[in-house]
Formats: C-alpha cells, sequence, structure tokens
C-alpha cells in the first residue's frame, strides 16, 4: 500500500534451509529510502538473508529515483513480491481460487500472467501453444468474428488459432522479411503445414470452374498430382509447357489464364525459368485487354537467400517447401506462401481458415529457428555441392551432372544473375554460391543405369539413401527404382526421369567425407545385381 506520507512495503524470500525470512517496513517516505539504503550491506552480512541483498539493493536504487509514492512492482525481482502469484513469468491462479472444487482448479483456475504478457522479454520467438484466446467481453468476440481474413492479427488480437497464432504469426514476419515483405506492405506471408498445402491453397485461392491455368512439365509430382486427381475434376483446365522457354508460356495463354505457374529450379534437372522474361509474357497478355494472371513460383530449391522472386517484376507469389531449407533440420513439415497482393493475401487466408491447414506453434517456433542460420548454410551448402559437383562431373561413370553453378549447366548464365546469395545488401564475403541441390545421371545402357544408380546409392556410408532433401545431412534418392518405379517407364522417360538419374542433397559434412564416400560408391556401383 502506498500513500504519500508513508510507504509499506513487504517482502517474502525462502533462503536455504527451508527457513521463511519476512521483512515488512512500514515508515515515511523518507525513512523508508533511508533504510532500504542500508538493507544490502546488512543483508550481505546474515546468512540467512544474504538471497535478498540484490533485491534490497534494487529497492534502494529505486526509492532514491522517486522520492514518494513507491510501487513496489520496481523491485524488479517479481518472484519477491508479496502478493501471492503477483509477477510469475508464466501463469497464475485466478483470484479466489482455494475456494474453487478440485475439479475446477485442475481444469481452469490458472491464467496467464500480466507479468508473462507485458514484461517476459525471451530473445527467441515464444511458443503459444493455446488453441483458444480469452477475449475482453461480447463486443470484442463480435469484432474479431466479423474481421476479414488475413494473415496477421491486428491490436484486437487473436480468437482462435486456426484463424492465426502468435508463434505462427512471428515466424511468418520472419519469411515476409526475407522475401521483401516488411510490415508496412498490403502483403505478407503464410504458413502452413507442409510445402503441399502452401502450393494447394495458393491455386485453391484464385482457381474456379472455368479457368484456365500453365505448369511446367518438370513441376513437382505432388502439384502435378493435385492437377490430375483434383483441379481438372473441378472444371479447372490446365497446360504443360516446357519453363525453359518465356515463349511457350506465351503461346499457352488464354482469356481465362488465371495462373501462370513455374518452379524454379525445377525438381530434379535443376532447370531454371527466366521469371523476368515470363513477367514480360504476362504483363504483353495483360496489355492485350485480358486480366492479369498470378505469377507464382516454387522456390524450394533457390530458398529466398539465393532468389527472391517478388523482386522480380510481374511476380505476384512466392511459394517454398519450408520443410526443406527453411526449416533445415529435416524435424518438421511446414509450407510458406508470400505475396505482397493484399487481395491474394485475403484470399489465400480464407482457404487457410477453411481447411484447416495452419503451421503448428511448436512447428512455426522451429521454423524460425532455422532461419536464423538460413545464410551460413546456404553458404555452406552451395560451397559442398560445387565440390561435390565437379567430382561426378570428372568420373567417367557419370554421363552427365545437372548444377546451376557448373558452366556446363544448360542454365549457368541465368544462375549467375538468379542465384544472388543474399542479394546486394548481403554483407558476406564469400563466394557466389548456387544451392545445394544437383541431380547427375550415371553412365550405361538403360538396364545398366538402373542398376548403376541403385547400387550406388545402397553402397553410401556417410550419404543417406532417404527422400526430402534441404536438411543437415546429405541425402540421395534413385527416381526409377524408388519414387517412380510404379510410373510406366515410358511416362517416367517422358518426363525426364531417366533411367541412370539420381538427385543429391548436398549437407553440411567434411566436404572430404562426402567426396571419399562417393568414390567408393562409384567405384563399387557395379559389384551387385
Amino acid at each position: 500500500s502506498e500513500s504519500a506520507r508513508r510507504s509499506s512495503l513487504s517482502v517474502r524470500c525462502r533462503p536455504p534451509r527451508r527457513h521463511m525470512l519476512r521483512l515488512q517496513l512500514s515508515a515515511p517516505p523518507g525513512a523508508a529510502r533511508r533504510a532500504f539504503a542500508a538493507l544490502p550491506r546488512l543483508a550481505a552480512t546474515r546468512p540467512l538473508a544474504r538471497p535478498l541483498a540484490p533485491a534490497f539493493g534494487r529497492a534502494a536504487r529505486a526509492l532514491s529515483a522517486k522520492p514518494v509514492d513507491i510501487d513496489p512492482s520496481l523491485l524488479g525481482d517479481t518472484s519477491l513480491s508479496g502478493a501471492a502469484g503477483d509477477g510469475v513469468p508464466v501463469g497464475t491462479p485466478r483470484p479466489g481460487w482455494n475456494k474453487y472444487g478440485y475439479a475446477t482448479r485442475c481444469a481452469s483456475v490458472v491464467k496467464v500472467s500480466d507479468y508473462a504478457i507485458r514484461r517476459v522479454k525471451a530473445l527467441s520467438l515464444p511458443i503459444v501453444l493455446g488453441s483458444t484466446f480469452e477475449l475482453d467481453d461480447s463486443a470484442h468476440g463480435a469484432r474479431l468474428h466479423a474481421k476479414s481474413e488475413t494473415a496477421y492479427a491486428d491490436g484486437d488480437g487473436y480468437v482462435y488459432s486456426r484463424w492465426g497464432s502468435p508463434t505462427n504469426e512471428g515466424a511468418a514476419r520472419q519469411v515476409a522479411a526475407l522475401e521483401g515483405v516488411g510490415p508496412d506492405s498490403d502483403g505478407g506471408c503464410m504458413l502452413f503445414s507442409s510445402g503441399m498445402s502452401a502450393i494447394t491453397a495458393s491455386l485453391m485461392a484464385v482457381l474456379k470452374a472455368g479457368d484456365h491455368a500453365v505448369f511446367p512439365f518438370t513441376v513437382y509430382g505432388g502439384t502435378h498430382e493435385f492437377l490430375v486427381e483434383f483441379a481438372q475434376h473441378w472444371g479447372i483446365e490446365y497446360s504443360l509447357v516446357d519453363a525453359t522457354d518465356p515463349a511457350a508460356y506465351a503461346a499457352a495463354l488464354r482469356p481465362s489464364t488465371k495462373v501462370v505457374y513455374t518452379e524454379s529450379p525445377a525438381n530434379p534437372t535443376c532447370r531454371l525459368t527466366d521469371l523476368e522474361a515470363v513477367g514480360e509474357v504476362v504483363k504483353k497478355h495483360a496489355a492485350a485487354g485480358h486480366a492479369k494472371p498470378w505469377v507464382m513460383c516454387d522456390s524450394t530449391f533457390a530458398t529466398p537467400f539465393h532468389q527472391r522472386c517478388l523482386e522480380v517484376p510481374g511476380v505476384d507469389v512466392a511459394i517454398h517447401s519450408a520443410t526443406k531449407y527453411i526449416g533445415g533440420h529435416s524435424d518438421i513439415l511446414a509450407g510458406a506462401a508470400t505475396t505482397e497482393s493484399g487481395e491474394f493475401l485475403h484470399a489465400l487466408a480464407k482457404v487457410q481458415k477453411l481447411l484447416g491447414a495452419p503451421l503448428a506453434p511448436l512447428e512455426s517456433f522451429l521454423l524460425a529457428r532455422g532461419l536464423r542460420t538460413l545464410h551460413v548454410r546456404m553458404e555452406r551448402h552451395g560451397e559442398n555441392a560445387m565440390r561435390v559437383a565437379k567430382l561426378l562431373e570428372a568420373s567417367p561413370l557419370v554421363e552427365q551432372v545437372f548444377y546451376p553453378g557448373l558452366p556446363s549447366h544448360p542454365d549457368h548464365e541465368l544462375a549467375k544473375r538468379v542465384f544472388s546469395s543474399g542479394g546486394p545488401g548481403c554483407r558476406s564475403r564469400r563466394a557466389q554460391s548456387f544451392g545445394g541441390m544437383l541431380a547427375f545421371i550415371i553412365a550405361g545402357d538403360d538396364e545398366t543405369a538402373l542398376r548403376r544408380g541403385r547400387r550406388l546409392c545402397e553402397r553410401l556410408e556417410v550419404i543417406t539413401l532417404a527422400v526430402s532433401l534441404g536438411g543437415t545431412e546429405s541425402l540421395i534418392e534413385h527416381p526409377a527404382s524408388m519414387t517412380h518405379a510404379m510410373i510406366p517407364r515410358a511416362d517416367r522417360l517422358a518426363g525426364g526421369l531417366r533411367d541412370g538419374l539420381v538427385r543429391l542433397s548436398v549437407g553440411l559434412e567434411d566436404i572430404d567425407d562426402l567426396l571419399e564416400d562417393l568414390e567408393q560408391a562409384l567405384t563399387g556401383c557395379d559389384d551387385g545385381q
């Protein structure tokens, strides 16, 4: 309690040996200041009171700074406050907690403390696991339910975590910033429970029956399956084109085209699409009196470190499977879709809310943690991948290597422009790198190449035989004998997946270990059937 004439301050502490020390001082403000000025020295000489010395020191400084009406919360160490539960940095029982029945105490008596909301300043993004959020009153609830869907909450806060939650939003804002989209933009980023969720939600946000879309032949298999299994049955038409030729996109456009979809670098051949040229194609299409299609780019292989698609004129949406490099540790499923368009973002948020595919808080935290080292990891991935690509290109058992950093790659000149390695503002002194993904074709006739590709993957000891990519560990797969073994060979070849094609995600291991592992596997890939 406080007044202009007297200050009453109560401090409790449980020092060692389980003794309870309680000090209550009631005196005029001047006397209180003098007493507390002496308390730190006094406490330091008393073993049982010694734990209180720092708190007394803070109290003395606070009292000297404010001559009257001293607020006990200025002590700073709120765990020594006299009111039960005050300042507990996690949660505290609601007032009158002990009058409630045991079931009520179990179910709902503990509340997040005001101190936790206002004063806990963790350096890492906090994990807020709540599925629902307390409302101030009925009008507050009405306002929240009346709002249009968007990526981020406003001053009214959150209502239900399927519609948005703090940890998800914090991580999404980090991704948006890396794409060049700040808080002043009408757009933003939305995080999904997988890369496929981000892809399908982006398409569903703008496509409806009667619309047309253009996709690359070498689009990710899950994206193609969505078109075949769902989109076409919903009355959506699509065309497949050679994404390395902007003229092919131009030829495929129709008045009803609503989406122009790109994937660059492509999976698994690492072929690139000239996004600037595609943007020009779409601009000319719109200038001819047609509605401008939404231009989307799946840039999972490049990441925002190398390619910020939204900086390219005409590109509207950047999509990533954040399971891969953005998460970076092979421990989450996540997807991201980022845009500068408020119109698109609203439509995307509506799809996420109705389909229920937001990224959960724990996964959002892990994604945000991965982002903190994205630049360092991508530089190391690129350095290792270049060494691996050169080794493979020199091997007589390898027919062809697809790595954008090699001069032999058909899109190498474009890659030198696209892979910006942090962009002009990056102050890294390292050389330009080209990502950690590559593919290569084992030499030999069809049957030999198929057998060698399988045996190569099975002989490796450091590199792991597994799908996915972008983690700290190196991963390898042989599509013809694994992921695409159920597809008729003629269809697989038409899609560019040769019998000897191998995909390699180069990790962060010691480069000498990786090179030795590949050399021994190549040398022995003819040792079995």
